[in-house]
């Protein structure tokens, strides 16, 4: 019998409502085969918030676990000996306090600490172009990614100090290209800083360390070859770049989520066969196989999937490892002129843009040019879809079909409970009302003394963790030492040349805006901390080549901030945008802050994965139109607009 390679490690991303739940998913899912842990944090925590700051109001515990000190994550992991696991936290910008975390409870454990095994994601670039949970301007957040590079070498030799992640980019509508380059980009940015962090001697096996997190989409033959140009550029780049000897340094490391981007709401059902083929272009390629594989479930453009939904997505891995011959031969495709050459073609893409970025000064300087790009290709990708010129099976073709009974009953999907924001913030006064004040004094000056003078800022803040202190707490040393960051929204005020197909949207809005007496604006919102903006700001995009006076300031507003925006610019329509799950609570404050303002005459339109039990919710409380990734005729969307301001003019 052929001699089997080791599978990859199985991962299920996961986390939500609290510590205690989440704790009870992983020990679950542990039991079921899985041999990694994948941990999804809450949006406060991803942006530094506590669970009761203003801005955490209707996100804790919705798309991942509230992690707000030490006893939450010592919750998380109880009965979870760390020594033991290899733990993957999605984390970015609170990555060192999540770090921080995690050591502490390990030693509480009396794990050796250098015997630990994972990955912080810790790549603040992405956030800025697609994923939008950063805090700090680029460079001090660069300073922090690589403060924790720096303290893993000497202290945490198994752990991967950061997880280059083009898996946004690609969300966001990057090429294959873009996704190449933006991610090699950030990894040499990132090594580029290190290298004034760590010895000579040390600076080799610490590349060897920085890992990838990447996205497998459905055009599974082109993904293929990405990974392998991946494997193949970063092999240069680390040899021709830093003079790095040694292969096993230079290998190219990464763990991929198949893409969320392509799962549909509509005949949902569908979206198992999209994930397995997605598997299959970074695990059929042995030479550029994944280390780790985390699959989403079939039902996530329909909201939070329930642990059958996890576990079905776990048996796909472990069926096509253990009954396959897959793991039985060498790689299928090395010498394929088809392959190598495509391979090739998107080498060379990648390396024109790598150029023009290097040119620019490199990925922290690129940032804006980045974003623009990466908004005109998901641009163009809307467009696509829309035109039919992309089959999306049950989207734009073959629409009718059988109800699903996937979805009969609860949904198909898991809903959290909302007394649970209320248990986590009783939970948080607890914890502070315990803890010794004094103790806390000392360690957030110790902290705040660190990051004044650019010292490396893992000691403290893990001492600032013991003492008790807060992850909002933690974030705001950060945010007063090194001020707050509005990244670029990629949408610009001109309209683009892309008017095709738009002239009689463009002339129903010239018609109203004529009846009106000015350019009909339109406000596009996102309330809360969800940071998903690709589609609003395609919304914005949109809105601005059919003629419309846009205002997006892009993520993270409240609702008095949008409130206030649509009474400061005499909006005719206001558009929310919110993909975390929290609409009811953001946009009844949003709803009532209106009529507060006598602004009730101005219609209001929502968009986000909304199931029909809220869009109905939404519509009594006054929402005019609920949109949710159904509705991908964008065209459609901007006459409702028209329509919705055309009312008012005929009733003047």
């Amino acid at each position: 019998m052929a001699q089997k390679d080791k599978p990859w490690l199985f991962r299920t991303y996961a986390g939500h409502s609290t510590a205690a739940a989440s704790n009870a998913l992983y020990r679950g899912n542990l039991a079921k085969g899985q041999t990694g842990l994948s941990v999804a944090f809450d949006l406060p925590t991803q942006t530094g918030y506590d669970s009761d700051h203003i801005l955490s109001r209707g996100e804790v515990g919705k798309v991942g676990v509230p992690i707000s000190h030490l006893g939450d994550m010592r919750a998380l992991f109880d009965q979870i000996p760390l020594e033991q696991m290899n733990t993957s936290m999605t984390i970015n910008a609170t990555a060192p306090w999540l770090l921080s975390l995690y050591i502490a409870v390990a030693e509480e454990q009396e794990a050796d600490i250098s015997q630990l095994m994972g990955t912080v994601q810790n790549d603040i670039i992405k956030e800025y172009l697609s994923r939008g949970t950063y805090i700090l301007p680029p460079k001090p957040s660069l300073r922090l990614i690589t403060d924790v590079a720096a303290y893993t070498a000497k202290h945490l030799p198994k752990w991967n100090p950061m997880n280059v992640c083009s898996y946004h980019l690609q969300e966001a509508g990057a090429t294959p290209q873009q996704e190449l380059a933006y991610a090699l980009a950030t990894g040499i940015a990132v090594l580029d800083d290190l290298k004034g962090k760590v010895s000579e001697e040390d600076f080799p096996a610490m590349a060897g360390r920085i890992s990838f997190f990447v996205n497998a989409g459905i055009r599974f033959v082109t993904e293929m070859c990405k990974m392998r140009a991946f494997t193949e550029l970063w092999d240069e780049i680390t040899a021709e770049r830093y003079g790095i000897e040694d292969p096993k340094y230079r290998r190219f490391r990464y763990g991929v989520q198949v893409n969320s981007l392509g799962l549909t709401e509509q005949q949902p059902e569908n979206n198992v066969y999209r994930i397995l083929l997605e598997m299959l272009a970074v695990t059929l390629s042995k030479n550029a196989r994944a280390r780790a594989v985390q699959l989403p479930a079939w039902n996530e453009a329909l909201g939070l999937p329930r642990p059958w939904d996890q576990q079905w997505s776990l048996r796909m891995q472990q069926i096509l490892a253990y009954e396959t011959d897959l793991l039985e031969y060498g790689d299928l495709f090395v010498g394929n002129p088809v392959i190598e050459a495509k391979v090739e073609e998107l080498k060379a893409g990648a390396r024109d843009e790598l150029k023009l970025l290097d040119d620019m000064g490199g990925a922290i300087a690129s940032i804006e040019y980045m974003k623009s790009r990466l908004v005109e290709a998901n641009a163009e990708r809307f467009n696509k879809i829309e035109t039919n010129e992309t089959v999306v099976v049950g989207v734009n073709r073959w629409e009718q079909g059988e109800p699903s009974p996937l979805t009969a009953g609860d949904g198909g999907i898991m809903v959290v409970d909302p007394k649970v924001e209320q248990e986590q913030i009783d939970r948080l006064i607890e914890w502070r009302d315990a803890r010794d004040d004094a103790a806390v004094r000392t360690a957030l000056e110790a902290l705040r003394e660190a990051a004044q003078e650019g010292r490396n800022i893992m000691q403290p803040s893990i001492a600032a963790a013991k003492a008790g202190i807060t992850t909002g707490e933690w974030a705001g040393v950060m945010r007063q030492v090194h001020g707050e960051y509005r990244g670029p929204t990629g949408v610009s005020s001109s309209p683009s040349n892309r008017t095709e197909g738009l002239e009689e949207i463009r002339e129903a809005v010239d018609a109203v805006s004529a009846r009106l007496g000015r350019r009909l604006k339109f406000i596009v919102g996102k309330p809360g901390l969800d940071g998903h903006s690709n589609g609003a700001e395609q919304i914005a995009f949109r809105a601005r080549d059919c003629g419309m006076d846009i205002t997006y300031e892009g993520i993270r507003l409240t609702p008095e901030q949008i409130v206030t925006r649509a009474q400061e610019d005499d909006a005719h329509v206001v558009g929310l945008s919110i993909l975390s799950g929290s609409h009811l609570p953001l946009i009844e404050d949003l709803m009532n802050r209106m009529r507060a303002a006598g602004l009730d005459h101005i219609p209001v339109i929502a968009g986000g994965i909304i199931p029909d039990e809220d869009a109905k919710r939404l519509l009594e409380l006054g929402v005019a139109r609920v949109y949710t990734p159904k509705d991908f005729q964008l065209n459609r969307i901007m006459m409702d607009i028209v329509a919705l301001v055309e009312p008012e003019e005929e009733a003047a």
